[in-house]
This record gives C-alpha cells, structure tokens and sequence, in this order.
C-alpha cells in the first residue's frame, strides 16, 4: 500500500498556509536552539494566546471551567499546557508529547585552557552523535551561566551576522593516512573535540606585571569579564551548550524542504505546540508537553521519566474541583496520545538501511510508527490495532495524508521515543511524527509538506481522539 504524495493534493489556499508555518517554524530553530530557549519562546507564544501560568491559575479564588488556558515550567526546560475542555477530566485528556533537547556538544564544568598558543573550551557530547561531523564546521555557543549571587547571565555567540564562531579543528589530509584507515567510529575521538575559541595573546608590561603563563586564556577571560562580568569560576554554574551555527534554510530549488539544526525533535514540538494553540475550544482536555532529555535516556528533573507531568495533572485536576488519587488514575489510564517524534526518512543513497514498503516518505505525510525500539521491539511501547484504528479514523476524516512506517530493516539498529513512559500509566499512546534525513547531523532536512500535515494531524487528533 503506498500512500500518496501530499503535494499533489494542494490547492493555492492549501499552499499559502504551508508556507506560512514552513516559513514561521524556520524562524522557531533558528532561534531556539536550547531547552531553555524554546520552552522561554513557547511560553511567550503560549501567553499571547490566553494561557496563564499555574500558579496564576491557582491565585484566581475559583475552579478551572472549560475554556481555561493553563502552562506549568520545570527546570525552565520542560513545557506542559492544558486547555480545559467540557469533558470531565477524570474520562481522560488528549496528549501531544515531543522533546525539546537535541545531540549537541556541551562544556564540561572545568572547560577553559590553552594549549599551542590557542585557548580551547573542553566538551562531553550530548546524545547520539557522529564526531566526525563536528569537526571543521562553524559552532556557536548558547547557554546560561549562573552566578553565586542569583544572578544568570544569557549567552548566545555565533548567530548574528557580526558574530565571531568557534569551530573544533580537523587533521589536515596530508597527515591523516593513519586517521583514514580507521572505521568512522574512531577517526575522531570524541575527548578531541574541543572548541578553538581564542588565539590572540593578552598584552602586559612583563617589568611591572610579570609575564603571563596563559596570555591567550587571560585575554579570553578579560573578554568575557568586560562582556558578561563571568569569571573562570562561573563555568562550575554554567549551561553552555555548543550547536551548529546558522539559520535554518530552505533546500532544493522548488524549495520544497528545510534544512537546519535540531529538527529532531524540534519539528515535532513546534508543530504539537502551533496545534495547540489554534484550537481554542475542546471537548476532551488539550495537554501539549515538551520535554527535556530524551536523547539520553528522558532521565532527570526535566526528563518524561520525572513526576512533572503526573504532579501538574493533580494539580490542573484540583483546582477544576475533581482531585483525588484515584481521579488522577482514572485521568491518566483513560488518556489518549500521540508521542510527536521523528522517523528516518527513506534515504535512496542508503536504501539497504531500509525495508521500502514499511519505510517513511519524504512528502508522504504524518508518519506513525506503532512500535520503535530494536532487537525484536525492545525498550518500545507498541500501540494495539484498535488505536491505530481510531488514528487512522481520525485522520482519515479531517484529510490528513499520513503513512506508517518502521525505522529502518530488522538489525539495521533501531531508537526509541517517550511513548513508552505515558503508556505505563495505561493510556494509548503511539508515535507520529515527521520523517527526517540525516538524522542527528549537525543539519537535518524536513519536508514542507510533512510538516503541514503533522501540524493538520495534531489539530485533528487534539479535535476529536
């Protein structure tokens, strides 16, 4: 059964409004390429459509009631909104879920040094990543830095036109015969990839002052103490995260496609959280969550795997007047999900990774995998016949173009999502989301028209799942 191209199916109307997301989702990761970044743009864009914060919520003297738009933070790096519906809660909500975080290079907590006349930032990369593509490339620099007196100093460099960039360097090919025998794995060590940002001397009077034993590094912290008053010290405080630098870009000559940073799972979570706020009223309650750490396992404070969502949920069921443990339980086992993440798209230049008829097309549509992991499923939640029947339903009826599909041949390697964390609460929950290229490069590529349908899809299923 192969599905239709989308493209073919889209009047002018249709058009312009894929363009008008397209064009405003670029604008998305090209701005906000950290956890933080997005979840401070959601929450501007969140509050511009009517939602106020929990605790605003609960200062109100009065029961949440259909209509009540509501947002929680945790970690300022995990995103929850609720859009209270007619229904009562206790007969379950409608979940769209995607994460936020990324494959990237971050500074260990002692980075700064010099070496070969040259200051270095030392990094621990970030989730799956291939260190040969880091090499080489120019980096920008995104983080906070957070000061012993409460203070938290922004830092973004490496994104405006007169910006400097960082770049980590590579072997030159005339001295790299040994480096090309070996398998890509290990043709660059990941604790060499370190970032170049700094090779200029500080200038002192060596007769008054003495001479400096580390002039590039001083020079460097003399920036950054004149810039952002940060001392060497303020590193142990600090989340510095190294991207590639640049905006997102259109791609092909039609212009069909989108090449940028971050679209794993970015592409998903603009989407969930566009669909979310262009569906004002509901039946059944609207959560839309962006999430942190799923590229490392959803552990921590602000990963799926925290009580945020379940502690957020009690709290939204209280103050609508249904609190109670067992209303909760009845919430969450009578939920329903689509687990926004991304699949591999079909790649003809590497078609033996692939089995075509359950392989996700580029332009095809909203893809839904009704199970991930590897080796026979492992580490996968796997969505039964029924809720795929229903999904299929759903889309059906609101004219989505969606596909199914696996990620990649049987042995081929596989990878996971957050879908098997919501389903342990008994929910059904599947994934959907929109195929990728070059997945975890540095710059990934999405299809225009996936991104519409995605977007098309979410409003649909948040409409009537």
């Amino acid at each position: 059964m192969e599905r239709p191209c989308a493209w073919k199916s889209y009047n002018d109307t249709e058009l312009a409004q894929l363009e008008e997301l397209c064009g405003n989702y670029r604008t998305f990761i090209s701005e906000n390429k950290t956890e933080r970044e997005c979840v401070r743009t959601s929450v501007a864009m969140a509050r511009e459509a009517g939602y106020i914060s929990l605790d605003e919520a609960a200062a109100l003297g009065r029961a949440l009631t259909a209509g009540d738009k509501i947002y929680a933070v945790s970690h300022n790096k995990t995103l929850m909104l609720v859009n209270l519906g007619t229904k009562p809660l206790e007969e379950g909500v409608n979940i769209l879920g995607a994460h936020i975080d990324s494959p990237r290079l971050d500074l260990k907590q002692n980075p700064l040094y010099e070496a070969g006349d040259m200051a270095y930032l030392d990094t621990h990369y970030y989730g799956g990543v291939k260190a040969y593509h880091w090499v080489a490339t120019p980096l920008a620099i995104h983080g906070v830095v957070c000061k012993k007196d409460g203070t938290t100093v922004d830092v973004c460099v490496g994104e405006n036109a007169d910006d400097p960039v960082f770049c980590v360097s590579d072997l030159l090919i005339h001295l790299a015969s040994d480096q090309m025998k070996k398998p890509a794995g290990e043709a660059v060590d990941h604790e060499n990839l370190d970032v170049i940002v700094g090779g200029r001397p500080v200038v002192i009077d060596e007769a008054k002052d003495g001479e400096s034993k580390e002039p590039v590094k001083q020079l460097l912290l003399d920036i950054l103490a004149e810039k952002y008053a940060i001392a060497e010290e303020d590193f142990l405080s600090a989340e510095i995260e190294i991207v590639p630098a640049g905006a997102a870009r259109e791609m092909g000559f039609d212009r069909s496609m989108i090449l940028g940073y971050g679209q794993d799972d970015r592409v998903c979570a603009y989407t969930s959280l566009a669909a979310q706020l262009a569906v004002p009223e509901v039946e059944r309650t609207s959560v839309t969550l962006l999430v942190d750490k799923e590229e490392i396992g959803s552990v921590g404070a602000s990963g799926m795997t925290s009580r945020f969502f379940e502690n957020t949920m009690a709290e939204v069921l209280e103050l609508a007047g249904e609190g109670g443990s067992l209303a909760l339980r009845r919430c969450l086992a009578s939920s329903r999900m689509l687990s926004s993440d991304v699949s591999a798209g079909f790649d003809q230049l590497y078609a033996d990774r692939f089995e075509k008829k359950n392989a996700a097309f580029m332009g095809h549509g909203l893809c839904f995998n009704k199970y991930t992991g590897a080796r026979g499923k492992s580490g996968s939640n796997d969505a039964d016949a029924e809720y795929m029947a229903l999904v299929r339903d759903i889309m059906d009826e609101a004219g989505v173009a969606f596909q199914t599909c696996e990620l990649g041949r049987i042995g081929a390697g596989g990878g996971g999502t957050i879908a098997y964390i919501l389903a342990e609460y008994g929910m059904d929950v599947i994934d959907a989301g929109v195929a990728v290229l070059s997945m975890h490069s540095l710059w990934e590529v999405s299809n225009k028209a996936d991104v519409y349908e995605a977007y098309k899809g979410y409003q649909a299923f948040i409409k009537r799942a």
